[in-house]
């Protein structure tokens, strides 16, 4: 089964917002990251439940999703709920930062 993948608002700002970052600090990477990450968000419409359950589940209740991507100080975590044929991507942050409260968790509407 193909899953249609879908970035929401807030996901979609804060992927901009690390390649802008990126772009200011490390110019020459900016672009392969950009591009990478989003073929590597992209490889989650086949087998999203390939990656491992996010310690956020635990305080929304639902089975939301992580995949890193990215390496040493460029590394992020993508966290995702997969939702009957969708995949939503709910937030991109970096690997180092806490996990999220519940409050900062933005859910899509239910289908």
């Amino acid at each position: 089964m193909k899953y249609a993948v879908i970035f929401t608002r807030t996901a979609e700002r804060e992927s901009h917002e690390v390649y802008r970052w990126l772009r200011d600090h490390t110019e020459q990477h900016s672009a392969e990251w950009y591009y990478g990450f989003y073929d590597a968000v992209q490889s989650l419409e086949i087998d999203p439940e390939r990656c491992p359950l996010a310690p956020e589940s635990a305080v929304v209740s639902v089975d939301v999703r992580r995949m890193l991507y990215g390496n040493r100080r460029h590394a992020y975590r993508v966290l995702y709920l997969i939702r009957g044929s969708s995949v939503y991507i709910l937030h991109v942050r970096h690997a180092a930062r806490a996990s999220m409260r519940r409050d900062e968790i933005e859910l899509p509407p239910e289908e």
